[in-house]
């Protein structure tokens, strides 16, 4: 499982190598809301394609050892106790905008620049995605009862629409 200082960690050993984070899921809905909703096997962040031989060796030195690699799209690094930091790499542009590679060439997931808003973890500022875009992204797939939890909680503190 992955606690709120887990994620605070995590965050502080990206910031000292240099990387940029952005966090998405459930810990990224949790800091729009501002508080720990439900447990969360794992931590999905965001960081800048250029920046991830930083991102992999300042986790590789906290302890985690990547299990999954399903680049360019996503890759996952896990501690020995099951912790897991599932990572996306995005391409920039100079407006602040992004883009993540899918597993259909064709059809990127697209990040506007205002999607990237302020949040909080552990009552500490962190970089999220914005409550219209994670509603976005928790589309077209059957939910499990964490995203059904999380959508609950998106329209109950922002009165938006979700797909469920």
């Amino acid at each position: 499982m992955m606690s709120a200082s887990d994620v605070l960690s995590v965050l502080s050993v990206l910031r000292e190598a240099g990387a940029d984070a952005v966090l998405a899921g459930g810990w990224g809905i949790d800091a729009l809301i501002g508080e720990e909703t439900r447990g969360h096997k794992d931590l999905d962040l965001l960081h800048r394609q250029e920046q991830e031989p930083a991102v992999v060796a300042a986790l590789t030195a906290a302890g985690y050892a990547q299990t999954l690699d399903q680049r360019p799209v996503r890759f996952v690094m896990r501690r020995p106790d099951g912790a897991e930091v599932d990572l996306h790499p995005l391409r920039f542009a100079p407006d602040g905008s992004a883009v993540q590679s899918s597993f259909d060439p064709d059809q990127p997931f697209c990040y506007p620049a205002e999607c990237f808003v302020t949040g909080t973890v552990g009552g500490a500022p962190v970089r999220c995605l914005s409550p219209q875009r994670q509603a976005e992204f928790h589309q077209g797939y059957e939910p499990a009862a964490h995203d059904l939890h999380d959508m609950a909680h998106l329209r109950r503190k922002f009165g938006i629409a979700t797909h469920f």
